[in-house]
């Protein structure tokens, strides 16, 4: 895996001679963020040796590098899920070469179900903390010092620092923004109305598919992380509905600006 993670990274570097120092996930429906950078090149994810391409509506499947508020990043437009039928290893290989281009932070985004009462759609939610609820974990197996240790620690998931200056941006623009603790499931079923409750019993303000795996492994490789949640529908009861992919879709891209701005504040910051 090690020599797979180089690979993909040297042919990235053979294309561009950029050194991206952010990476930036962009999660269903929130891919409008690119519409922010000055992109100076584009790798289609098939194109990558060894990385896999993503198969969901509203997941484009580019490699974006360029310029955002005064740094050099690199943005998955399209992230990679558990349930397509990646392992994973292969749901952060992305995240692994990132590194090896060598970003100093990573930011990520995503759509989820709001299980906390106060919550309502649309909802723009920081994550402070995460439960992971995958079977499995993407640093099962052979474990590379290179990377990370054996046993990484996971007291800080997510950067006090970048949460507290983007709780400062979102007031500068009076942007309504919560906190909360994100729980990570495989999908692609949405949740029973007994599994919102369960998620919400065991600490959870909000439930997706995505993020968790992610940040592990980003912070196995000691990169800080920053994540911000779309609370697309509400597992709250009385508040359930039957609610369609196209729905979160739309709802996401609704609040994407407000997301979009704080995001790219932020990035300027640090």
């Amino acid at each position: 895996m090690l020599e797979k993670f180089k690979k993909a990274a040297s042919y990235i570097q053979d294309i561009t001679e950029l050194k991206p120092t952010v990476g930036i996930i962009l999660g269903t429906g929130l891919g409008g963020l690119v519409n922010e950078i000055e992109i100076l090149h584009e790798i289609a994810y098939g194109d990558i040796p060894h990385f896999p391409v993503s198969t969901v509506k509203g997941h484009s499947g580019k490699l974006i590098f360029g310029n955002l508020g005064g740094k050099s990043v690199v943005a998955m437009q399209g992230r990679f899920h558990y349930y397509e039928g990646y392992s994973l290893q292969e749901v952060t290989f992305p995240v692994r070469v990132m590194k090896f281009l060598g970003i100093k932070n990573l930011f990520v985004s995503n759509a989820s179900g709001g299980v906390n009462e106060a919550f309502e759609i649309g909802e723009i939610m920081i994550l402070n903390d995460h439960i992971d609820l995958f079977p499995g974990n993407p640093l099962i197996g052979k474990n590379y010092e290179e990377l990370g240790p054996r046993f990484p620690d996971m007291s800080e998931p997510y950067s006090h620092s970048l949460i507290m200056k983007a709780t400062e941006i979102a007031s500068k623009h009076n942007i309504k923004v919560s906190q909360g603790i994100y729980a990570g499931l495989t999908g692609p079923t949405l949740e029973t109305p007994a599994e919102y409750q369960y998620v919400h019993s065991i600490g959870a303000d909000a439930v997706g598919m995505s993020t968790v795996p992610e940040v592990i492994v980003a912070r196995h490789m000691n990169i800080p992380c920053f994540a911000i949640s779309i609370i697309t529908d509400l597992g709250v009861p009385g508040k359930i509905q039957k609610v369609t992919h196209q729905e979160v879709i739309q709802v996401a891209a609704k609040q994407e600006p407000k997301m979009t701005l704080i995001m790219k504040e932020l990035i300027s910051s640090i």
